[in-house]
């Protein structure tokens, strides 16, 4: 038996990369999948509804059940046809899986409106418009999974304010997702991976910064993750399927109790992501600071030993 067997299954951005990786994964353990792919470049521009179908001719030629979708999941109309494809292949909806995504990187001040508006709507409206749909059918049932695919660059990607907004909004999205559903038998989880995909075309080891300059990890006191001495899986560690298990198994019975929490990925390390927490404070007990009073205490007791990450 697979682990979700008899499951009806959207995979989002399902055409390509980590959600083309997870569809097949899904359909391998037994869901009818959605292939929710619109076939845009990067960047959100064009379509090609190939895309989507050329998945569905794989899962259906390994002996699985697919359909695609081909729709701008950023609309409601979009979001509408995907959730409307799975009651049509499986008469249920119980998992949903966003792995859509758009990117346009520039610095800020180079920024336009247009960059700015595809980036966040691009991906966190297609969220949301996902996300709205799927839930009201799991509240219905009292059952129901949701995965959302996020990523670090909230933790200060150079040159990708939007795309740092869209991800950090969608880590907000699924907590408070995950309160609004959780008393109905749904849970809502993210996964920020680091995958070799067509958002991200490097590996792991070229993120790392220029000597001196401090890395988004280090500036969130993320500590470094565990060396793998000799890759022994098929592949590069940083190809989309290393991600794919984690997103069914979330999206499967087996998670039921994991709700509302922030899951990384980088090849074999799976980790947990704590929610922020106080590191320091002064008090003024019970009354305002002054200028004068932040002056003297705020370099010794927040600022102290912080620096200037790109400095």
């Amino acid at each position: 038996m697979g682990a979700l067997d008899g499951n009806g299954v959207i995979v989002t951005g399902g055409g390509r990369g980590i959600g083309k990786a997870t569809s097949l994964l899904a359909a391998a353990e037994g869901a009818a999948v959605v292939v929710a792919d619109n076939g845009c470049e990067p960047d959100g521009t064009g379509s090609n509804p190939a895309v989507a179908q050329a998945v569905v001719d794989e899962i259906k030629a390994a002996g699985g059940k697919a359909v695609a979708s081909t729709g701008d999941v950023s609309t409601m109309a979009g979001a509408e046809e995907a959730v409307k494809a799975a009651l049509d292949n499986s008469e249920h909806l119980d998992a949903l899986i966003t792995s859509h995504g758009v990117r346009r990187d520039t610095p800020i001040w180079e920024m336009t409106e247009e960059d700015w508006d595809s980036v966040v709507n691009g991906n966190v409206k297609g969220a949301f418009a996902m996300v709205k749909l799927a839930t009201v059918l799991m509240r219905q049932q009292r059952a129901g999974r949701v995965v959302m695919m996020t990523s670090d660059a909230g933790l200060g990607a150079v040159g990708a304010s939007n795309y740092a907004a869209a991800s950090e909004g969608l880590i907000g999205m699924s907590r408070t997702v995950a309160r609004d559903v959780g008393r109905y038998g749904v849970t809502c989880n993210a996964i920020s991976p680091l995958a070799r995909t067509r958002l991200f075309g490097g590996a792991s080891e070229e993120l790392r910064p220029p000597a001196g300059v401090m890395s988004s990890d280090e500036m969130a006191r993320i500590q470094a993750p565990f060396p793998t001495r000799k890759w022994e899986g098929t592949g590069h560690p940083d190809d989309p399927q290393s991600v794919a298990a984690l997103a069914v198994y979330l999206a499967s019975e087996a998670s039921a109790e994991v709700n509302g929490q922030l899951f990384g990925i980088r090849g074999g390390e799976v980790y947990l992501y704590t929610a922020p927490d106080i590191d320091r404070q002064i008090l003024s007990y019970g009354r305002r600071f002054t200028m004068d009073e932040l002056d003297e205490q705020a370099p010794r007791a927040l600022a102290f030993g912080s620096s200037n990450p790109l400095r």
